[in-house]
């Protein structure tokens, strides 16, 4: 496993986490407990020492089963926690609530859920346009100073957001999406994060299982899959992207022996200011491929190779808004 610290922080974690959104079940057809549990167990066996998970993942799901399997393995101080607030749920709706008093319930919601004393970073979700940047920040510096938290994170927000969360407040780590096929945030956010030597946590590496290579044009998506929704993964664009995929592992196989996935998340890990990827497994057996990912770096030309497939095949790119939850115009508690 390859580590890497957070500035700011003194956490020396593992470059691959282990993400927990597909094991709550919500938008992802359900979740099997012990299947779960045995899946973070292998991760950490592997030497991944950081997990990322949310409330809203499965309505707390998903961070109780992270807490009951780090309980059952034990040493919870070789483990770091990273889970999210600002995000509540009402008959299966999900809407953007940074305001503190929301804040303050939902840390100690994650706290008792996580099995925990503390948490090791925690990231506001996505940013509320209701409440004033500074106070969700004066919030979480608030927790900060009094020990519930160990680092300050937010994710999906723009430069200009962090710019007045900083105002008030320290912030270690940001979290956006970012992979192959979703490379938006190399216009602001991640020359902003070089910038301020911030730690980025790069999700959905993987874009949601197309970068894996396992995807045939005649693959279904069921129930609430959140891929139904996805543009990416609807005609005409699904065929593109699958194209260019195999274009990729062709890539992949000639110039490392190695294959699309290995290649997409070394992609990930290679640029400057990400210290993580988030490995969304659901299976332990679906760990075994983190190696490949690991000990090796794309050069110059298997790096413009890797732009040029991109251009020829994916002629109109799409990104990931369709996953943004209503933003909201009014302040609630």
């Amino acid at each position: 496993m390859e580590y890497r610290v957070i500035s700011g922080a003194e956490m020396n974690v593992s470059r691959v986490a282990q993400g927990t959104w597909a094991i709550g079940g919500w938008m992802w057809g359900g979740t099997d407990e012990s299947e779960s549990i045995r899946t973070i167990h292998a991760a950490l066996d592997k030497g991944i020492n950081l997990i990322d998970t949310a409330p809203v993942y499965g309505c707390g799901v998903s961070e109780e089963i992270v807490g009951k399997a780090i309980e059952d393995r034990g040493h919870r101080e070789k483990v770091f926690i990273a889970t999210k607030v600002g995000l509540e749920w009402h008959n299966g709706s999900v809407s953007r609530n940074s305001s503190p008093a929301r804040i303050r319930k939902e840390v100690q919601d994650s706290l008792r859920r996580l099995r925990t004393d503390y948490i090791d970073i925690y990231q506001v979700h996505w940013p509320d346009l209701a409440v004033p940047i500074e106070e969700t920040a004066r919030t979480m510096h608030a927790l900060f100073k009094e020990g519930l938290i160990r680092a300050i994170g937010v994710s999906n927000y723009s430069p200009e957001q962090m710019d007045r969360f900083m105002s008030v407040s320290e912030l270690h780590t940001v979290q956006p999406p970012y992979n192959l096929f979703e490379r938006q945030i190399e216009r602001d956010v991640l020359p902003y994060v070089r910038e301020k030597n911030l730690s980025a946590f790069a999700y959905g590496p993987l874009c949601r299982g197309l970068l894996t290579g396992t995807m045939r044009p005649d693959t279904k998506f069921t129930g609430d899959d959140l891929r139904q929704s996805d543009p990416k993964f609807q005609s005409p664009r699904f065929a593109q992207y699958l194209d260019a995929v195999k274009q990729l592992d062709d890539l992949a196989q000639k110039r490392y022996g190695k294959r699309v996935m290995d290649l997409a998340v070394r992609w990930v890990l290679d640029q400057p200011g990400i210290i993580a990827a988030l490995w969304g497994a659901r299976h332990p057996a679906e760990l075994e491929a983190v190696a490949g990912a690991l000990d090796w770096k794309l050069d110059a030309d298997a790096l413009a190779a890797i732009d040029q497939i991109l251009h020829r095949t994916i002629p109109n790119p799409v990104g990931p808004e369709f996953m943004a939850p209503p933003a909201r115009k009014t302040v609630s508690a």
